[in-house]
């Protein structure tokens, strides 16, 4: 840490279309050119701009760079650790742009890449606008990279690779990931879903996961992994919670008296369609928009040099070539769109057939697969949402009203966060909402301020609906 340099010394910006002064009033500022008007203009141009190398190094003393419109693409710093936004912005291609800035890996003093977290970790001191952003970057990292953020899998922990007493490099595998998995799930770690409890975190942050004995001189990487998929600690003020009460003006009137008596009872649900429509609607869909070409490869060729440095590759030639079924075993296509749709085989035989494409999936069968099911899940959403017919269970079977009023012993009362979670309403047979996601939120809003809207309810926990899908 540099602590005998002056404060001025350890900032510096670039400005581009910005002819302004700076706070000190010492240096004008670089219009969109880069060109400076004074010298030192043309020394902080240079240094932030231009020469890399020496802003690298440990003998430049500049920690802060201010920028306004420059450093996006085409700026290309390896060593950046944190990006503080002071501007709102709703761009996602600034966004992205700003976030690349940081995604590179750290090199050191001697221009070699740093591998490991605990060098490339980039801290974002974001505004608002943020937040959606993150989200939908999450969303699309994890469609990509087939990981759950939050969700530990059984076969998470497989790739991690060990070395054996015999200094063999192997990998940890299904069957030890599956006891950790299991191990994890009896210590409330996780979920029976995979989903990560605080506990783990908090446990995480102190590094003291319990680990069953087998897998524990791999403490290290499982933790690792770990860190990756359990997110941050979710940590409340306790001053802000609040338990709700019964808003009794909504829950006593006639109006939740008689939407209740319609809603109450315990039923079951069936998802009837008519499976001859599945398959001509999924195979009528394949027929027309299924565009699957020939996959093409390219081979690299390099040559490798082994010095002191280490290992260097130099590219020779690059070939390209294009798959040819003949050499490779077709993927059991039926199997999987089993397990990813829940047809049954001889439906999904029949579409196969009916839509005339197989002979595509030689092509490109990873990209054949991928669109087919995307077709078949959107008939599927389409059927299910006009199948659905609902059942009652009894006429004696429902949830009683009483079960809304905290006063009865037996009824657990209700607690949010009134600085996260809750929303103050008027219309809700309780006084707050408390809302799971912004979309609730926003629902919520929209029925406050809708003056035809009487009352309205969030469904308790305790109020449950089963689910049974038939018909395939």
């Amino acid at each position: 840490m540099d602590i005998e340099t002056e404060a001025h010394a350890v900032h510096n910006g670039y400005f581009a279309a910005d002819k302004k002064k700076d706070a000190r009033g010492n240096v004008r500022l670089k219009d969109s050119k880069g060109e400076g008007k004074t010298q030192a203009d043309e020394s902080a141009y240079q240094l932030i701009m231009q020469d890399k190398e020496r802003l690298l190094s440990f003998e430049s003393r500049l920690k802060f760079i201010f920028s306004h419109s420059a450093l996006r693409e085409g700026w290309d710093n390896p060593n950046v650790f944190q990006i503080c936004t002071l501007n709102e912005t709703a761009s996602v291609m600034k966004k992205r742009q700003e976030i690349g800035r940081g995604l590179r890996l750290a090199v050191n003093q001697s221009g070699q890449r740093v591998h490991g977290f605990e060098v490339n970790r980039l801290t974002v001191m974001a505004n608002e606008s943020y937040e959606d952003f993150a989200r939908q970057l999450q969303k699309e990292i994890e469609q990509d990279e087939g990981i759950r953020f939050g969700v530990v899998e059984k076969h998470l922990f497989a790739s991690i690779p060990i070395t054996d007493d015999n200094g063999e490099t192997g990998y940890f595998g299904t069957e030890l990931s599956e006891t950790v998995w299991q191990h994890l799930l009896e210590h409330d770690y996780i979920d029976a879903k995979g989903k990560v409890q605080d506990a783990l975190r908090a446990n995480l942050k102190a590094n003291t996961v319990s680990l069953p004995d087998e897998a524990a001189e791999h403490a290290g990487a499982i933790n690792a992994v770990l860190r990756k998929v359990a997110g941050r600690l979710n940590i409340q003020n306790r001053d802000d919670r609040q338990e709700v009460k019964l808003n009794k003006a909504v829950y006593l009137s006639p109006e939740f008296e008689a939407l209740w008596n319609r809603i109450k009872y315990k039923t079951t649900y069936r998802v009837d369609f008519d499976v001859e429509k599945l398959i001509e609607c999924c195979a009528t869909e394949m027929r027309d928009q299924l565009r699957v070409g020939k996959a093409k490869f390219i081979t690299r060729t390099a040559r490798l040099d082994v010095n002191r440095g280490g290992v260097e590759a130099t590219e020779v030639n690059e070939t390209p070539a294009t798959y040819d079924q003949r050499d490779f075993a077709l993927p059991d296509i039926l199997s999987f769109l089993q397990n990813e749709t829940n047809l049954t085989r001889r439906t999904l035989a029949r579409i196969l057939v009916d839509s005339g494409r197989l002979e595509a999936f030689k092509n490109n069968p990873q990209k054949f697969i991928e669109q087919t099911l995307q077709i078949i899940r959107n008939q599927m959403r389409l059927f299910i949402v006009d199948g659905i017919q609902y059942h009652r269970i009894g006429d004696d079977s429902f949830y009683a009203q009483e079960l809304f009023d905290f006063d009865d012993e037996d009824v657990a009362p209700l607690a949010g966060y009134l600085s996260s979670n809750m929303l103050e309403a008027e219309k809700s047979v309780y006084d707050y909402v408390i809302y799971d996601s912004d979309v609730e939120k926003d629902f919520a809003q929209a029925f406050e301020r809708n003056d035809d809207i009487k009352l309205y309810a969030k469904l308790p926990p305790w109020f449950q609906r089963a689910t049974l899908i038939s018909g395939v």
